[in-house]
Order: structure tokens, then sequence, then C-alpha cells
């Protein structure tokens, strides 16, 4: 009987067995989730990130209103954007985005309206309260619409974060990033002026319509485009530039979010 081939094929098979468990045993575990966004995730992946790996979440918000030949829901779309383009380098994930806001004066155009305050105060309070109660320590409010709507998320942030132990911060995006619009465009902006249209381009440019422009359209009172300053910020329609004010943007937003939790930490708070 010729056993010497069978001996070799069973030992093979033994070794090849335990190659393929060292492999196994050795592999790395993932250095992110498969999604940071929380309505893509299961519930067991969140359970194995949160808190013990991720303890950040950014919650975008926005509103529906004109924005001269763009979007209606560039306030919606802005934050969205940048949530998803900062949450990978702030180790954070994404709450859904608050769509729907505290609209104010130009509620009237077609297409827009506003939630009243009470109702949207209630509702972005249980928001906030849920984040907390999964666990999150640091919630980071971008939110795209200013006026009202902002004095009401900075009293919230204040209250919520003080009943529930949370740190919490509110950031307007373009008001931050005011002196990014100087830099990189030469002059100031203004509520869907070349700042704010540049970004949106920078996103999807097919949601800018240049065909629609005039300089008609244009402002320095409240309108669908509405200049900070006179004579500034006109739309150019410039790709090249609106793609380096949206990274500049999401640089010095990433810097700040990083530098206020640094400090909170410092602080032991």
């Amino acid at each position: 009987m010729n056993v010497g081939p069978r001996i070799s094929r069973a030992c093979f098979s033994l070794s090849l067995g335990c190659l393929v468990l060292a492999s196994a045993a050795g592999a790395a575990e993932p250095s992110s989730p498969s999604t940071r966004e929380m309505e893509r995730i299961n519930w067991m992946e969140f359970r194995e990130w949160v808190p013990g790996k991720i303890n950040t979440v950014l919650l975008p918000l926005g509103t529906i209103e004109p924005h001269g030949v763009t979007a209606n829901g560039a306030d919606i779309i802005a934050p969205v954007a940048i949530a998803k383009e900062i949450a990978p380098r702030l180790n954070a994930m994404i709450a859904p985005v608050i769509p729907y806001g505290f609209t104010g004066v130009m509620d009237a155009y077609p297409g827009s309206f506003t939630v009243p305050e009470d109702a949207y105060r209630a509702y972005v309070r249980a928001v906030l309260v849920g984040l907390a109660k999964n666990k999150f320590k640091n919630i980071i409010l971008i939110n795209g619409h200013g006026g009202g709507q902002t004095a009401i998320l900075t009293a919230l942030t204040q209250e919520v974060g003080r009943e529930t132990g949370t740190r919490m911060l509110v950031v307007n995006w373009w008001s931050y990033c005011s002196d990014i619009t100087v830099a990189v465009f030469g002059e100031d902006g203004g509520h869907a002026a070349e700042n704010e249209n540049a970004f949106i381009m920078a996103i999807d440019p097919s949601l800018v319509h240049p065909e629609r422009y005039t300089k008609e359209m244009v402002t320095a009172n409240p309108s669908s485009i509405t200049l900070y300053k006179d004579g500034q910020g006109y739309l150019k329609f410039d790709l090249a530039k609106a793609k380096t004010y949206f990274a500049k943007v999401n640089e010095k937003l990433t810097k700040l979010i990083q530098e206020t939790i640094r400090k909170w930490d410092l602080a032991g708070l």
C-alpha cells in the first residue's frame, strides 16, 4: 500500500488550515464604521462604535426658502455636505438632518414656509435629548440658516447641555467663515450671493442656474439674493473658486470643532 502521498496531502491540509486561522486571528479591526450616517447603520454596529469609539455627532439643520438661482433647500444641502466632508476627520457620526426651520421673512416665496417657533423649539429639543440619551458626549449643530433660528438653537443647546451633561456647539458655517469669503472672492458675500451660491455649485453644479440670473435680482434688503455690503457679492459662477471655497470652509470648520473639543477636554467638562 502506498501511504506516502496520503500523508503528504494530510500534512498540507493541516498546514493550510493553520495558515487560514492565523490570518483570521491577525486581521485588524476596522478603523471606521461601515457608514457614519445614523439612518444607514444598524443598531448592532452602532452599539459597537458609540460611545466607546465615537462620542461626537454632527447634526445638520436648515430650512426651505428662496436662494436666488440655486435650490430652495440650500440651507439644508450645505450643512449636510459639510457634515459628510468633515465627519471622518473628526471621527464623528452624522445625525439625520432637520430640514424644516424657522424661516421668517421670506416664507412668502413659492416653495417656502416656516415652522412655528414653539413647534420647532420642541422638536429640536427632543432631537438633542435623544442624541444625548444615545451617549454622545459632543453634539455639534451645523446650522445652515440664520436669523431667529440661530437664537433658538443657541438657547436650546445651553438648556439641554446643562440638563444632560452633554457638550454642544452651534456653528453658522457662512458667518464663521466670512474671512474665507473675502480671501477667495476678494469681497464680502450675502444671502444666496457669490459665497453661498458658490458653495452649492461646488456640491452640485446642476443646482445652480446662471441662465436665470440678472443683477436686478440682487438687493441690499431681504430678498432671494441679498448683499451684506453694497456692491459686493454679485454672482460670477466661477467653479474653480467655488471648489476652493468649499475646501477652505470645511478645513476651517474642522479645526474649530477639533479645538473646541480639545478645550472641553482640558477643562474637564
